[in-house]
């Protein structure tokens, strides 16, 4: 097979990859599986899959097609070839207005087809909590509802065609056909002629329409995935004569990818939904009272009626992102139910609105009702989304667990069906997680294990078997959305009786006879217990480090939090900065989730003394920038950042460390030795020759260019004129922190801050204190950084306080005081470290607060109208926030302040210097900070607090970017 495979690679025009670092990185999706595939392909045309479908029938394995692997199932785990066409088939190829439909490629996320679809005001209704990184094909795979699917259905009712290849290599296009059309199609001598055929001799006798109809979920459930789609097919013409044009479209969305291999999907569109919506997020006091108010809630029409209960709200209260979010949540409420109400106009809305919370308190349900409109919608719905990557912030081993996650009953019988639910796990001593789609009879139920035991492992079946029997008592359906993969597939003989499990066995057989399209799942599955992620009894090792892991139990599990959920695979047109590397690159190779993995797989198996010795870490920690994004923006707050540092520690203790490295996380070294004669150093990269040998020796990029140092640093300003400041008197007092980056490189801009505070009042003081530390936390030089993090601390703890706070220019450096502190210093100065963190405020944050209360008057600033862009720096967007920059910039009262909707700028402290990143930083540039500086007007200020963004602004675009003290400064009134 090796052989056969490295011929397969030469053939192919896109990459197929051996390696065990790129096959362990595709053996998991977000499901509770774990398979190492043969090979990892990443296809670039059609003629590349008819090769692998060819290559699959010649070999004896399969193809499995995968998109953005949210798979729940365990639908893209496997250990034939894992087919990834996120990568390449990824276009839009069609919009029709007229006709009301678009055409594209499987692997279109569905948020951005949307940014796409709405210049045409269309849009395209499912919508999952993963969709800004979902992609259409898997969401036609898994037939994906997600919250508004009272209203807008499933996958399955908005797909027309479906263009692909069958097991064979033929390739095919189904739509609806009419019966003369069927007929023709079954006279056909191929593959897809012998499918029609098959299908129809398959649902024509009338026994076997009506077994269906007994034992098939209750049509009225909108949500069933359970085996293939038959009982649609069966009321449908040819074998209803009443019923719809047949289409095999029915079938093919939540086959999972088991029958044929898509290439292209034509979509139904709708118009743009009403703009006038509101939320009314009712409190309840327990999950029954939120049952039975969603009944109410369904009178009135929803477009979504989502349930979040007490677990999920208790984890949103440890989130950074979800924090903001929680703003409407008052007291602890056993659940909240968002019931999203629409109307023409805002007077029909808010009658809408008060009729329902009217009937509610009538009834006795809930205790508390605020409505919600605009900017807050957006909000709400995001910390529902969320969920699901908030519940493996459950601290310990044992977490909520997706095994019976995706049931679904008739909404009438959801009540009764979830206190059954509950009393059978009660048996058990299970407690379990409620959270999303009340409306539609679909509760996402997970109860907590501990996987890593053999008695989690028996619950895990125990479970699974007990709410099957329950599901068949309701006829529901035991997937809604999620799909069957090789979770459920067991349990479908159970769930549709023998001789209807046998029929789909049949359907796969006649698409698929050498079953090369994901086999196992569905149909002829393995048991539901085996190939899991997690071993029971698994080794757990006590691993040494640096920095301080126990919040999250151990670096191996602070790790394993990733539960694959894929938010890091979100496209720049989302917002955010996670994960700046794959938005650049589209490899997962590059997400965090794949770092999270390979830590998790190194950690857990390496037999070394030294774990994290291991070259494929290094390989997938290559392009982490440290953004801090994920810290935030992942719902699980995975601190890629932080383990990319202990890693590189710990590498090099193995290893040693590169000269290159070396330098640049010595940076305040190097720049104290540089700044004693910094004529000798402007003057070696002023001079092209020397520059180059200069840049060569530190490893950085011959077209990077370099900073040049001021004549003096900011802190030799501030001793020979802190006499003249008119301010040092003044009994608004602060400290002021003189960082490596602004006193050496950019003391222009910090003489400007003391200027500024100075003129606004306020006393500028300076404490003795060492470097921040953050270049060498940035480089893995931990050891280090923890001696200077306890130096620091020492030195700061019980001068400096909230009201007399320690402030920083720039971000990166006053945030490591805040962030990496209390879990790098000695153990014995924690509590002190905190302490410290609690009183270090960026001067955005400061200038912020000092105006609200009063302290800053905005008439000692120009009235002077102008337009402003700014960029955030990426840790302050991850640890503090824009609204703070973007609050201090609109202190002049005609500044109009637009924060560009950048992510990451791509320079990342040194990263974009390095030879080896400079190409990735500057694609990272590219996804919108540089297209959005270079569209701004000349007039238009452009600033920036982070001294690499400005730093990289100006290498992208040739314009230069202010910090906001100094935009402030000129904006004085002097």
């Amino acid at each position: 097979m090796k052989n056969a495979l490295g011929k397969l690679a030469n053939t192919l025009k896109g990459d197929l990859f051996v390696d065990e670092t790129l096959r362990t990185l595709y053996a998991t999706d977000a499901s509770a599986y774990r398979e190492l595939p043969l090979a990892v392909a990443m296809p670039i045309d059609k003629e590349d899959i008819r090769l692998l479908i060819q290559f699959a029938n010649e070999h004896n394995t399969s193809l499995i097609p995968r998109t953005a692997g949210t798979s729940l199932a365990g639908q893209v785990v496997g250990n034939g070839i894992v087919v990834d066409v996120s990568k390449h088939f990824n276009q839009v190829l069609e919009v029709n207005p007229e006709g009301n439909w678009v055409r594209l490629h499987p692997g279109v996320i569905r948020d951005d087809l949307n940014r796409h679809l709405k210049p045409f005001g269309m849009f395209y209704g499912p919508e999952t909590s993963t969709a800004n990184r979902a992609m259409v094909g898997g969401m036609v795979g898994n037939n994906s509802c997600g919250s508004n699917s009272v209203v807008y259905g499933s996958a399955r009712e908005h797909l027309l065609e479906v263009t692909g290849f069958l097991s064979d290599g033929s390739e095919v296009t189904f739509g609806a056909v009419s019966q003369e059309g069927f007929t023709a199609k079954a006279a056909e001598d191929s593959l897809e002629g012998q499918i029609y055929r098959e299908i129809n001799s398959l649902l024509q006798p009338a026994e076997v329409r009506e077994e269906i109809a007994k034992e098939f979920p209750k049509p009225s459930i909108p949500r069933r995935n359970t085996g293939y789609a038959v009982d649609l097919l069966a009321i449908n013409q040819p074998f209803e004569s009443t019923g719809e044009p047949f289409n095999f479209c029915k079938l093919i969305a939540g086959s999972e990818g088991t029958l044929m291999f898509i290439t292209e999907l034509k979509l139904n569109t709708l118009p743009l939904p009403p703009k006038n919506k509101a939320l009314v997020c009712i409190h309840c006091n327990d999950i029954n009272e939120s049952l039975l108010a969603n009944l109410v809630g369904l009178k009135y029409e929803p477009h979504a009626s989502e349930l979040i209960d007490d677990i999920i709200l208790q984890c949103t209260k440890e989130n950074i992102e979800q924090q903001k979010n929680r703003f409407f949540v008052q007291g602890d409420p056993g659940a909240i139910l968002v019931v999203e109400l629409a109307a023409e106009n805002d007077e029909m809305l808010d009658q809408k609105c008060e009729a329902m919370i009217a009937e509610l308190k009538k009834d006795g349900l809930g205790y508390h009702y605020p409505i919600l409109k605009g900017g807050d919608i957006g909000k709400v719905w995001n910390l529902r989304k969320a969920g699901l990557g908030l519940l493996a912030n459950i601290p310990g081993d044992a977490k909520a667990q997706p095994v019976i996650e995706d049931t679904a009953v008739d909404v009438q019988d959801l009540p009764e069906y979830i206190r059954e639910f509950n009393e059978t796990l009660a048996q058990y001593n299970l407690n379990c997680v409620h959270y999303a789609h009340a409306g539609s009879g679909e509760l996402h139920l997970r109860p907590v294990l501990n996987m890593k035991t053999e008695e989690g492992h028996r619950m895990f079946r125990v479970v699974a078997e007990e709410i099957s029997r329950l599901v068949k008592k309701y006829r529901g359906s035991l997937s809604g959305e999620h799909g069957d993969g090789r979770l459920r597939g067991e349990f479908i003989r159970e769930q549709i009786g023998e001789k209807n499990y046998q029929l789909i066995r049949a359907v796969k057989k006649s698409w698929d006879p050498k079953g090369i399209f994901n086999p196992g799942k569905i149909t002829d599955t393995a048991k539901m217990d085996e190939f899991l992620r997690y071993e029971p009894n698994q080794p757990d090792p006590e691993i040494k480090t640096y920095f301080n892991w126990d919040k999250s139990k151990g670096i191996l599990r602070a790790a394993e939090l990733c539960n694959g959920s894929g938010d890091c695979r979100k496209s720049e047109g989302s917002g955010g900065t996670m994960c700046p590397s794959f938005m650049a690159t589209r490899n997962e190779k590059d997400t965090t989730r794949a770092r999270a993995n390979m830590l998790r797989e190194v950690l857990t198996h390496s037999d070394k003394l030294n774990k994290f010795d291991s070259v494929q870490i290094k390989e997938v920690m290559d392009l982490c920038l440290s953004c801090k994004g994920c810290k935030s923006e992942c719902p699980s707050n995975v601190d890629m950042a932080r383990l990319k540092a202990e890693f590189e520690q710990q590498y090099y203790d193995a290893n040693g460390m590169p000269l290159a490295k070396r330098m640049m996380g010595e940076y305040d070294l190097s720049m104290k030795m540089a700044s004693l004669v910094p004529w000798a150093y402007n003057a070696v990269f002023k001079n092209t020759l020397t520059g180059k040998l200069g840049k060569a020796l530190m490893g950085v990029h011959e077209d990077r260019s370099m900073p040049l140092m001021p004549k003096r640093t900011m802190s030799a300003w501030f001793k020979k004129n802190r006499s003249k400041l008119k301010s040092q008197q003044s009994d608004k007092k602060l400290y002021l922190f003189f960082d490596e980056f602004t006193n050496y490189l950019d003391a222009e801009i910090g003489i400007t801050a003391i200027q500024l505070l100075d003129e606004l009042g306020f006393n500028v003081m300076q404490l003795d204190h060492d470097q921040s530390g953050r270049a060498l936390i940035s480089k893995g030089m931990v050891r280090k950084a923890k001696k200077v993090a306890n130096k620091n601390v020492n030195i700061l703890h019980g001068k400096i306080s909230s009201e007399t706070p320690f402030v920083g220019i720039e971000p990166s450096t006053i945030l490591t005081l805040r962030d990496e502190y209390p879990d790098l210093c000695d153990v014995e100065l924690k509590q002190k470290a905190t302490e410290v963190a609690d009183a270090c405020l960026t001067i955005e944050e400061f200038l912020s607060r000092e105006f609200r209360r009063g302290n800053i008057d905005a008439s000692r600033f120009t009235t002077e109208s102008k337009q402003l862009k700014v960029h955030g720096h990426c840790h302050q967007k991850a640890l503090s926030s824009v609204i703070t920059l973007k609050d201090t910039l609109s202190i002049p009262a005609n500044f109009e302040v637009e924060v560009i909707q950048s992510g990451c700028c791509g320079m990342a402290g040194s990263f974009g210097y390095e030879k080896e990143h400079y190409e990735t930083s500057m694609k990272v540039g590219e996804l919108v900070l540089f297209p959005a500086v270079r569209t701004a007007t000349e007039e238009t200020i452009i600033s920036a607090p982070g001294t690499s963004c400005r730093h990289q602004i100006k290498d992208g675009t040739g314009k230069v970017a202010l910090h906001p003290v100094e935009v402030l400064y000129q904006a004085l009134n002097r």
